[in-house]
Protein backbone atom coordinates (compact mmCIF):
# COMPACT_ATOMS: atom_id res chain seq x y z
CA UNK A 1 0.00 0.00 0.00
CA UNK A 2 0.91 3.69 -1.03
CA UNK A 3 1.94 6.56 1.82
CA UNK A 4 -0.52 8.75 -0.40
CA UNK A 5 -3.34 6.04 -0.90
CA UNK A 6 -6.72 6.74 1.44
CA UNK A 7 -7.48 3.65 3.18
CA UNK A 8 -11.45 2.69 2.89
CA UNK A 9 -12.94 2.83 6.23
CA UNK A 10 -15.11 -0.69 5.60
CA UNK A 11 -11.78 -2.29 5.18
CA UNK A 12 -10.37 -0.85 8.36
CA UNK A 13 -13.06 -2.56 10.43
CA UNK A 14 -11.86 -5.99 8.47
CA UNK A 15 -8.46 -5.72 9.75
CA UNK A 16 -7.28 -7.75 12.01
CA UNK A 17 -5.22 -7.87 15.15
CA UNK A 18 -4.05 -10.00 17.85
CA UNK A 19 -4.56 -9.08 21.42
CA UNK A 20 -2.17 -11.41 23.84
CA UNK A 21 -1.93 -11.10 27.70
CA UNK A 22 1.69 -12.39 28.66
CA UNK A 23 2.99 -13.18 32.49
CA UNK A 24 5.36 -10.15 32.91
CA UNK A 25 8.00 -12.43 34.87
CA UNK A 26 8.31 -15.42 32.14
CA UNK A 27 7.18 -13.55 28.89
CA UNK A 28 4.71 -16.69 28.47
CA UNK A 29 1.56 -15.85 26.69
CA UNK A 30 -1.23 -16.47 29.18
CA UNK A 31 -4.49 -15.62 26.45
CA UNK A 32 -4.08 -14.50 22.87
CA UNK A 33 -6.96 -13.53 20.93
CA UNK A 34 -7.50 -12.86 17.46
CA UNK A 35 -10.14 -9.78 16.58
CA UNK A 36 -11.01 -6.87 14.46
CA UNK A 37 -12.58 -4.11 15.23
CA UNK A 38 -16.10 -4.78 14.00
CA UNK A 39 -15.53 -7.85 16.64
CA UNK A 40 -14.64 -5.39 19.49
CA UNK A 41 -17.34 -3.19 18.98
CA UNK A 42 -19.67 -6.31 19.29
CA UNK A 43 -18.49 -7.46 22.56
CA UNK A 44 -18.29 -3.99 24.24
CA UNK A 45 -21.87 -3.31 23.32
CA UNK A 46 -22.75 -6.48 24.71
CA UNK A 47 -21.25 -6.11 27.50
CA UNK A 48 -22.45 -2.81 28.14
CA UNK A 49 -25.97 -4.22 27.34
CA UNK A 50 -25.31 -6.89 29.68
CA UNK A 51 -24.94 -4.33 32.86
CA UNK A 52 -27.75 -2.08 31.97
CA UNK A 53 -29.77 -5.28 31.86
CA UNK A 54 -28.32 -6.95 35.73
CA UNK A 55 -28.63 -3.50 36.49
CA UNK A 56 -32.34 -3.38 35.87
CA UNK A 57 -33.14 -6.29 36.58
CA UNK A 58 -31.33 -6.11 40.39
CA UNK A 59 -33.73 -3.01 41.04
CA UNK A 60 -36.75 -4.18 39.85
CA UNK A 61 -36.35 -7.98 41.05
CA UNK A 62 -35.44 -7.15 44.41
CA UNK A 63 -36.20 -4.93 47.27
CA UNK A 64 -33.71 -2.22 46.38
CA UNK A 65 -36.28 -0.51 44.36
CA UNK A 66 -37.96 0.92 47.89
CA UNK A 67 -34.88 2.71 48.80
CA UNK A 68 -34.93 4.58 45.63
CA UNK A 69 -36.99 7.37 46.66
CA UNK A 70 -37.01 8.95 42.76
CA UNK A 71 -38.10 5.68 41.35
CA UNK A 72 -41.62 5.99 43.12
CA UNK A 73 -41.94 2.47 44.40
CA UNK A 74 -42.54 3.22 47.67
CA UNK A 75 -46.87 3.28 48.73
CA UNK A 76 -48.18 5.97 50.03
CA UNK A 77 -48.12 5.24 53.31
CA UNK A 78 -44.33 5.00 53.70
CA UNK A 79 -44.22 8.27 51.64
CA UNK A 80 -46.78 9.78 53.92
CA UNK A 81 -44.08 8.65 56.86
CA UNK A 82 -41.30 9.92 54.87
CA UNK A 83 -42.67 13.50 54.84
CA UNK A 84 -43.33 13.17 58.68
CA UNK A 85 -39.78 12.53 59.85
CA UNK A 86 -38.60 15.03 57.23
CA UNK A 87 -40.84 17.67 59.59
CA UNK A 88 -40.11 16.67 62.35
CA UNK A 89 -36.10 16.71 61.71
CA UNK A 90 -36.17 20.14 60.42
CA UNK A 91 -37.96 21.28 63.44
CA UNK A 92 -35.90 19.61 65.58
CA UNK A 93 -33.09 21.01 63.79
CA UNK A 94 -34.21 24.46 64.58
CA UNK A 95 -34.75 23.57 68.18
CA UNK A 96 -31.33 22.44 68.39
CA UNK A 97 -30.20 26.19 66.59
CA UNK A 98 -31.83 27.47 68.97
CA UNK A 99 -31.05 25.91 71.94
CA UNK A 100 -27.57 26.54 71.01
CA UNK A 101 -27.96 30.39 70.50
CA UNK A 102 -29.10 30.45 74.05
CA UNK A 103 -26.47 28.17 75.36
CA UNK A 104 -24.07 30.51 73.38
CA UNK A 105 -25.93 34.10 75.18
CA UNK A 106 -25.59 32.42 78.44
CA UNK A 107 -21.96 31.28 78.22
CA UNK A 108 -21.59 35.01 77.20
CA UNK A 109 -23.09 36.84 80.72
CA UNK A 110 -21.47 34.48 82.65
CA UNK A 111 -17.81 35.31 81.02
CA UNK A 112 -18.79 38.94 81.15
CA UNK A 113 -18.63 39.19 76.99
CA UNK A 114 -21.70 41.67 76.61
CA UNK A 115 -21.34 44.41 74.80
CA UNK A 116 -22.06 47.42 76.96
CA UNK A 117 -25.20 49.20 76.28
CA UNK A 118 -25.23 52.92 76.85
CA UNK A 119 -28.32 54.02 78.68
CA UNK A 120 -27.74 57.72 78.76
CA UNK A 121 -29.04 58.47 74.84
CA UNK A 122 -31.83 56.47 74.99
CA UNK A 123 -34.56 58.14 72.85
CA UNK A 124 -37.92 57.00 74.94
CA UNK A 125 -41.36 58.07 73.25
CA UNK A 126 -43.24 60.42 75.07
CA UNK A 127 -46.11 59.40 76.46
CA UNK A 128 -49.27 61.76 76.04
CA UNK A 129 -51.89 62.14 79.37
CA UNK A 130 -55.02 62.64 78.41
CA UNK A 131 -57.22 64.68 80.51
CA UNK A 132 -60.40 62.87 81.71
Amino acid sequence: MAKGEAVNPLKRLRNHYRLVIMNEDTYEEVVKFKLNRVSAYIAFSTIFILMIALTTSLIIFTPLKYYLPGVGYGDARQMKEYRSLKIRTDSMEQALKYHQQYFDNINKVLTGKLPTLDTTTLNLPKVEESDD
